[in-house]
């Protein structure tokens, strides 16, 4: 007798449907169902997926296509939350956005009406699709340098350029700069980094949304600077003196946000990433110590911001020299655990001082004497109705 199988569980919530998975993140609920058009889904986008609390995702394309093995679907997956996988792009006009979705299995549903289907991936399945991705990332690594070596031969001249910095209100002068950047355990390694800033009172440099980081943390950033695409109200209006990121060949991306918003802001026209244009533009302030947070360094992490190379970055690097100190995983190195002997040792410490504090004192030597015959007496009259 075969055993009988356990209908799927429908899952039922509010779609909320988005093609820029970091701008559809702010505006989710927990319980809701997010409907994203995000091919590799990379590390920080499925970390704040996560974190939201939702019942499911939706994936018009596939979470992962096996160029690189990125760990967006796994944050997904770890968290609870069904990832419905490669539903196809079709979707996300048929939905719209606040419609009561239904997904049974691998089908998805609005009202009575089937209108796509895809893969539920369980953790075996992504973790089955990252081991096939790291076996053929060789084909990827090599495009990934060559594309790099490219545009070193074209970036190298203008990053070693001398650059025209800003009139700044901001004094970097003989100052530590920390540049916190929204990329991989920056959260973490911000946190970490917390004695470092009370001790130092770095100036806070925010790429981004990393100034939602900051402010996270209860610390106001003194500068953002980018293209400003990811920004929440409240970082748009915490008082930071704002620098636009303006390419040499007149791309400006984020201009159009920055004049809605009415506020001032300064044009820094320097080729490379916002974090480059950061990292530059306390070098050419003169501050004494750069320190970055979050700042992408290696192959997976640009492939998850979606650049094909890490040319201006490693021209960046090389341009700053021993001035930059990067604090990715700073919070693995040192995690401040209190060990039990340390608990001891304080509780002996305590004992001692607390010895010494009544060997010396009269009054305190008269009081507890009176307390201890209180409770002999106390402890007489107990035993004795007792007897």
């Amino acid at each position: 007798m075969s055993a009988v199988e356990t209908p799927p569980q429908a899952i039922t919530g509010i779609a909320r449907v988005g093609r820029r998975t970091k701008d559809l993140i702010k505006r989710l609920q927990p319980g809701e169902i997010a409907v994203i058009d995000h091919k590799d889904l990379d590390r920080v986008a499925g970390e704040g997926l996560a974190a939201v609390g939702l019942v499911a995702v939706v994936n018009a394309s596939e979470s992962i296509s096996g160029r690189y093995p990125n760990s967006g679907p796994r944050c997904v997956v770890e968290s609870g939350t069904v990832l419905l996988d490669a539903v196809g792009r079709s979707v996300m006009d048929e939905i719209e956005d606040g419609a009561e979705v239904t997904i049974v299995g691998g089908c998805l549903s609005v009202g009575d009406r089937e209108i796509a289907s895809g893969t539920v991936m369980d953790q075996t399945l992504v973790i089955e699709r990252m081991e096939l991705a790291r076996e053929s990332i060789g084909n990827e690594l090599e495009r990934f340098a060559v594309n790099t070596l490219e545009y070193i031969e074209k970036e190298a001249r203008l990053i070693f350029e001398p650059l025209d910095s800003p009139e700044i209100r901001t004094d970097f002068r003989d100052r530590h700069a920390l540049v916190v950047v929204r990329g991989h355990d920056y959260k973490e390694d911000l946190k970490a980094l917390r004695p470092y800033i009370s001790e130092y009172q770095p100036v806070l440099v925010a790429v981004d949304g990393g100034a939602d980081a900051l402010l996270d943390m209860k610390l106001t950033p003194d500068m953002i600077i980018g293209d400003f695409d990811s920004l929440s109200q409240r970082a748009w209006n915490c008082g930071a003196e704002l620098v636009h990121h303006v390419h040499p060949d007149g791309r400006a991306p984020g201009r159009e946000e920055l004049r809605e918003q009415g506020l001032p802001y300064h044009e820094f026209v320097v080729e490379g990433t916002s974090e480059d244009a950061a990292m530059l533009l306390a070098y050419e302030c003169r501050a004494k110590l750069i320190v970055a947070v979050g700042t992408h360094a290696s192959m997976v992490e640009f492939l998850d911001k979606g650049r094909a190379g890490m040319s201006s970055t490693f021209l960046t690097r090389l341009r700053l020299g021993p001035m930059l100190i990067d604090a990715k995983g700073v919070n693995q190195l040192y995690q401040g655990r209190v060990r039990r002997r340390d608990v001891a040792m304080l509780i002996f410490a305590a004992l001692v001082v607390i010895t010494a504090v009544i060997a010396s004192s009269e009054a305190l030597q008269v009081l507890l004497r009176a307390a201890w015959l209180d409770v002999r007496d106390l402890w007489y009259s107990i035993t004795g109705q007792l007897s």
